[in-house]
């Protein structure tokens, strides 16, 4: 039984379909759990409520400030916050990859960069960025999406170097297709193809990350950092 009790967890997009299940994995381990989301009123139960734009640095730093007011430090960090636009290259306007890049990626650096200092005055911590098979092998229809979802690979690794020396760990979950709100908006015979090229043959559920999340921030991974998990059942070998 894996316990995170005395620490304090930030969940980004945690009332979307994978983070409200990833903050009901960290309230389950015992951890104090504050859920960030652009939809503050879907917040799960027993999570503290945060109304977050994690594309905007104003509001991240709004957020870091109630967290370190609230707990002076925290412990735990997990990006779930992302959003697709989906055009090929040349119909993508320019609002659309600004606010996918912005949302998937920006978001990262402002969240890293200013919850670094409140797990610095621990010497611990645990950060894990959710990114995407896409971002590994590129998708038709979603350079936006793509090139964002392969920066938190790089922001990510980049971090575990620098932070590693105050006993900061930080990674990548790497998900395939998963059962959530932004599956549903996909057409039957896309969902078929990706079920298609799953080894495993089926499609992803929540769960399955927020398994591998409670992975990542506890100490069964306390000697894992800047490595990509990738949580897809062999959709990206099939």
């Amino acid at each position: 039984m894996v316990s995170l009790e005395g620490r304090v967890a930030v969940v980004t997009g945690g009332a979307g379909g994978i983070g409200s299940v990833v903050v009901r994995q960290l309230l389950d381990a015992g951890a104090d759990v504050v859920s960030a989301d652009v939809h503050g009123a879907d917040c799960v139960e027993g999570a503290v409520q945060f109304s977050c734009d994690v594309g905007d640095i104003c509001s991240v730093e709004r957020l870091v400030a109630a967290v370190n007011r609230c707990w002076d430090g925290m412990d735990l960090l997990v990006h779930c916050a992302g959003i697709t636009s989906d055009a090929v290259l040349w119909k993508m306007s320019m609002d659309a990859w600004d606010k996918v890049l912005s949302t998937n990626l920006s978001s990262a650096f402002y969240l890293l960069r200013g919850f670094a200092p409140l797990m610095r005055k621990r010497q611990r911590g645990s950060v894990v960025l959710v990114s995407s098979i896409n971002g590994e092998r590129g998708k038709f229809g979603q350079a936006n999406y793509a090139a964002s979802k392969s920066g938190l690979i790089g922001l990510a690794r980049t971090a575990a170097r620098e932070l590693g020396a105050f006993g900061i760990r930080v990674n990548v979950i790497s998900p395939g297709l998963i059962r959530t709100p932004m599956m549903d908006v996909l057409a039957d015979e896309h969902v078929e193809a990706a079920i298609q090229e799953t080894v495993l043959g089926r499609v992803g559920e929540p769960d399955d990350i927020a398994r591998s999340v409670l992975f990542l921030v506890s100490e069964m991974s306390r000697h894992v950092t800047g490595q990509v998990l990738r949580v897809d059942g062999g959709q990206l070998i099939a």
